[in-house]
């Protein structure tokens, strides 16, 4: 029996640019936030707007993906003769990937020729979206469904997630730190370092005064992680603070070549409600997390 073709999918918290996602054969579902008491889909104000909001003292609450709405996804790619991949948002952020698995179980029952592989990313915004960029050039070179299933699992702790924040109150509203630190932070001009770990949580690295400094720090940090893996293409995202991503752009091609092709997106509204404006993040392949 003839391999049936396949689409790739995954979660608008990839938060890809608009002009990389055009360029990509992949089908992107979208989480929801809640905002002033109005409920928006990812992507459906300006970022320009979201963030204003933000820094105007706005309350963004996110909400995770429920089974029906990948059903109903996944099922429309079945009937017309696909098989699905699709790669979640990190389980250790968010329940999407766990009703992702649902929806497949239940289709499964329902079409049982049929193949839907649901992989966990354990990666969080731009840094699930360069796997998925990654993982598009892989089947756009022909790599069959399960081949890059294993690869997706073989080489997704690889993908570094370093990151800094400008304003430690957004993380305090999610938990991450504690309000004493927040206050204090933000007294000194601390700003905390942060990655995302094996179990796709947000962990505190350390913390540095002053905002250039962890720009910096971003890229020593990347140094140190890189190890032997190529990075033809690097990923920035920023909480619309497009000059400071700039700066780390700047200083990722002067430590690791002109040639490396670094592409800048912002960070999207479920994950901007949680890091806040100022938020810039580098994602890279390494050794290790």
């Amino acid at each position: 029996m003839a391999e049936r073709p396949y689409k790739l999918y995954s979660d608008s918290t990839a938060d890809l640019s608009e002009e990389i996602l055009r360029d990509m054969d992949v089908s992107i579902v979208k989480l929801t936030f809640e905002m002033n008491g109005k409920n928006y889909a990812d992507g459906e104000i300006s970022m320009e707007a979201f963030y204003k909001k933000l820094r105007e003292g706005a309350v963004s609450k996110t909400a995770q993906i429920g089974p029906s709405t990948y059903e109903e996804a996944f099922e429309k790619e079945i009937l017309a003769g696909f098989d699905v991949l699709y790669l979640g948002f990190s389980s250790g952020l968010s329940g999407s990937y766990n009703s992702s698995c649902i929806a497949r179980d239940n289709l499964l029952e329902k079409y049982p020729d049929a193949k839907i592989i649901c992989i966990d990313s354990l990666c969080a915004s731009t840094g699930e979206g360069l796997l998925l960029y990654k993982a598009d050039e892989k089947k756009k070179s022909g790599m069959d469904i399960d081949n890059l299933a294993k690869w997706l699992e073989a080489t997704k702790l690889h993908l570094c997630h370093v990151f800094t924040v400008d304003d430690l109150k957004f993380l305090r509203r999610g938990g991450r730190v504690s309000a004493t630190a927040a206050f204090a932070g933000t007294l000194l001009g601390i700003k905390p370092l942060l990655h995302v770990d094996n179990d796709g949580h947000l962990i505190p690295l350390g913390k540095v005064r002053g905002r250039k400094h962890s720009l910096e720090k971003l890229v020593d940090m990347m140094q140190e992680r890189v190890g032997g893996w190529e990075n033809p293409v690097v990923m920035i995202c920023h909480g619309d603070a497009r000059e400071d991503a700039e700066y780390v752009e700047k200083l990722v091609k002067e430590r690791f070549g002109k040639q490396t092709d670094v592409r800048l997106c912002y960070t999207g509204t479920v994950i901007g409600s949680h890091s806040g404006p100022g938020t810039i993040a580098l994602f890279f392949m390494g050794e290790e997390r």
